[in-house]
């Protein structure tokens, strides 16, 4: 019995060795492995599948990393290495990554000292780490950062101290460099450019003063051929004269273009007409509109005649096509009306008081999206524009101006609102004397309220607020600052795809923000509420003072509420001027013509010639194109004091998250919020923790116990079997 046995031992160790060894050896080419984090954070998310998986010509990596390094470190390179393994294997051939060692404590001599020297070339220069050596902590000088070189362009990480936000730079790095060297490579359809000019126009442009109306159609050609030299002849274009009533009627209708209708001119022996101008840029269903004549409406002179300058007509269409294939998005800024500056406030530096300047947001933003300011008053809103931010105006617009921004609006451009329902002003005393508070309206509320949102004036004020630590010489311990709500987990609506992950904010001098129902077709347009406050909030509206040892909360629960703070509605919108006439343009130095101006010959756009009876129809898009409105009654949360320069705080993915989504890139804000610094645990009452904390105390003792007794009863009950079946 024990010789047979033994061989039968020795067969099944041979068997299960081989198995292991064969194993191991299927696992070296067949490499797969299960993410079970809770966001997936060590797999590639879709936007970087789709950065790499769209590569048309090679991608090198190279990574500088010093060897044998002290932890944490040492897991930042090997997830490193991980990462790059993952996109290769999603980008195939054209992609490649290379590590080169950098270590001066090393065996490669020369080469390693030619890697430090091309790590130099690339601007890769060492970092400063802390190494605990022999019970000493010491500094040593490391190398942790790559380039990426796609044809002859380079973008470079000089510093990888975390897996933090990795994958998200590196996406980000990636698509940069694909998207300009590969966007244009890649399209295998052309972008058609319709030119629809009616002959007609000619023999008024000159008593309108368009004198360059005629040769407007072959300036316009020539322009487009001048782009197509500069992007791999991608323009497909294609003149139209049009002259018959109907087929204008039809045309104007439906790319919105401007008609202009004349009547008879025996004098000038011009008879009735009708006639348009304008391109239309097409590009696999997508359409766009660029004016070729405008018309204005200024005091005084009355109606004045634009004709678009060719050379700018060049940029305004390099902007649709950058939008409709994607190159680069340009986001719109509002620049003047009072809104914060971006970058640093100087002014306000020189006098010494706090800065109003937006400089992190203008960074974040900067560093994924082509930034133009926009004085509404002098340029108004460019063609092509994804999404205008406007934050915080205190100075009124006029009718024209807010026409200019609903007709924006009807085109698809998508509007983020950054509001404010107090401007401070300060008190007499210079900087000891107490600030006030005065309302804030612009006119911009009008148009909020026709779309369905209402910025109520007040401040939300919130018991769930940011605590402050206050010194020891006043005391020591903490102060609620009420004006600082902290937005909670559960108050954040994760349904929206930019908003998942999105754990916790930090708001301050935030105002409630309500949706009117009826404002606009709910079969049309969808209102989601994107964050509001705890039910232990309460309003500040009156006599505003936020000087928090004078704040308390109200003495009777039932003044606590709960109250709505962002909302993004998303449809199609009715325009506010619809049925009404399009309104002046305000009379200004750059309207009027001085007087004391030298003679000479007067510029097209300064024409004030008119003929009597001339209309010019379709002026008014009355039915917006698909877009969206986000408004937040805080603009504090887009300073520098709310924000860090990395983009890794909760505020900052949450505004990047937000203007990512109005640009049509759910992908990036999904990747950008993989990994969060602050994961708070869920709230849970006395009781509930009382009960958790006592299972985990007696609780998996007793189980730990009952599993014992378990395991001893079920083999005794095996031993008296045994006993039994033997005698």
């Amino acid at each position: 019995m024990g010789k047979p046995f033994l061989k039968e031992y020795y067969l099944k160790f041979i068997l299960y060795a081989v198995v292991i060894v064969l194993l191991n050896v299927a696992g070296l080419s067949l490499f797969f492995r299960f993410d079970l984090t809770a966001n997936r954070i060590y797999s590639l998310s879709d936007a970087s599948k789709q950065a790499v998986s769209t590569l048309s010509e090679p991608l090198n990596i190279k990574v500088f990393f010093s060897k044998n390094m002290p932890a944490p470190h040492n897991n930042t390179e090997r997830y490193l290495k991980d990462l790059l393994t993952e996109y290769a294997a999603q980008a195939g051939r054209y992609f490649n990554f290379a590590f080169y060692n950098v270590s001066q404590e090393t065996d490669m001599g020369d080469q390693a000292n030619q890697n430090r020297e091309m790590a130099r070339d690339y601007g890769i220069s060492p970092v400063q780490i802390r190494v605990m050596e022999n019970d000493e902590l010491k500094f040593k000088n490391a190398y942790m950062g790559l380039v990426i070189l796609h044809g002859d362009l380079i973008e470079k990480i000089p510093a990888i101290t975390t897996t933090d936000g990795l994958e998200y730079q590196l996406t980000c790095a990636i698509r940069k460099l694909n998207n300009k060297v590969s966007a244009l490579l890649r399209q295998t359809d052309k972008i058609n450019i319709t030119m629809y000019i009616s002959p007609g126009l000619n023999a008024i442009g000159p008593l309108i003063g368009l004198d360059g109306l005629p040769h407007l159609g072959d300036e316009v050609a020539a322009a487009v051929g001048n782009l197509n030299s500069k992007n791999l002849n991608i323009f497909q274009f294609e003149r139209k004269d049009i002259s018959d009533p109907d087929e204008l009627e039809k045309v104007s209708k439906k790319h919105d273009l401007m008609a202009l209708r004349w009547p008879d001119l025996p004098e000038k022996n011009i008879r009735a007409g009708a006639g348009t101008a304008g391109l239309v840029v097409e590009y696999k269903g997508k359409a766009w509109t660029l004016p070729l004549i405008s018309a204005v409406e200024i005091p005084i002179i009355g109606t004045t005649y634009q004709m678009a300058d060719p050379r700018g007509l060049e940029e305004e269409i390099a902007a649709v096509m950058e939008k409709l294939i994607g190159i680069n998005k340009d986001i719109g800024y509002l620049s003047d009306h009072g809104c914060p500056t971006l970058g640093p406030d100087r002014m306000a530096m020189m006098q010494g008081r706090p800065g109003n300047g937006l400089s992190v947001f203008d960074q974040l933003v900067g560093s994924r999206y082509n930034i133009r300011q926009i004085p509404l008053k002098d340029e108004g809103i460019p063609e092509g524009l994804n999404c205008l931010v406007i934050a915080k105006p205190t100075k009124h617009f006029s009718d024209y101006e807010l026409f200019r921004i609903d007709q924006a609006l009807m085109k698809g451009t998508n509007i983020a609102v950054f509001a404010d329902a107090f401007e401070e002003q300060q008190g007499q005393g210079g900087m000891m004397g107490m600030p006030s508070f005065a309302p804030i309206d612009t006119g911009l509320e009008k148009l909020l309220a026709h779309y369905g949102i209402q910025i109520q004036k007040a401040y939300v004020l919130d018991k769930n607020s940011y605590k402050q630590q206050l010194p020891q010489s006043q005391g020591g311990g903490e102060q609620a600052i009420y004006f600082a709500p902290v937005i909670k987990d559960d108050a954040i609506n994760k349904d929206p795809a930019f908003m998942k992950n999105i754990k916790g904010l930090v708001a301050m001098q935030i105002s409630p923000v309500k949706y009117l129902r009826g404002a606009q077709d709910e079969t049309k347009v969808n209102a989601v509420r994107l964050l509001s406050s705890s039910d232990q909030a309460w309003l500040m509206e009156d006599n505003i003072n936020l000087n928090p040892m004078f704040l308390s909360p109200p003495p009777s629960d039932s003044d606590l509420s709960t109250y709505d703070l962002a909302y993004l509605l998303e449809g199609q919108f009715t325009s506010y001027f619809k049925g009404k006439p399009v309104p002046e343009k305000e009379a200004g130095e750059t309207d009027i013509q001085d007087e004391k101006k030298e003679e000479g010959p007067q510029p097209p756009e300064m024409s004030s010639k008119n003929i009597e009876g001339l209309e010019a129809g379709n002026r008014v898009i009355e039915t917006s194109a698909p877009a969206k409105i986000f408004v937040l009654g805080c603009v504090q949360m887009l300073h520098d004091n709310m924000l860090d320069e990395e983009g890794r705080t909760t505020n900052a993915t949450f505004l990047l998250n937000v203007i990512d989504h109005l640009n049509g890139d759910d992908g990036t804000a999904l990747l950008r919020s993989k990994q969060q610094t602050l994961n708070p645990i869920s709230d849970t009452d006395p009781l509930t923790k009382n009960i958790i904390k006592g299972f985990n105390v007696i609780g998996l003792c007793v189980l730990v116990f009952l599993f014992g007794l378990c395991v001893w009863f079920f083999r005794s009950m095996k031993k008296k079997k045994i006993a039994h079946m033997f005698g």
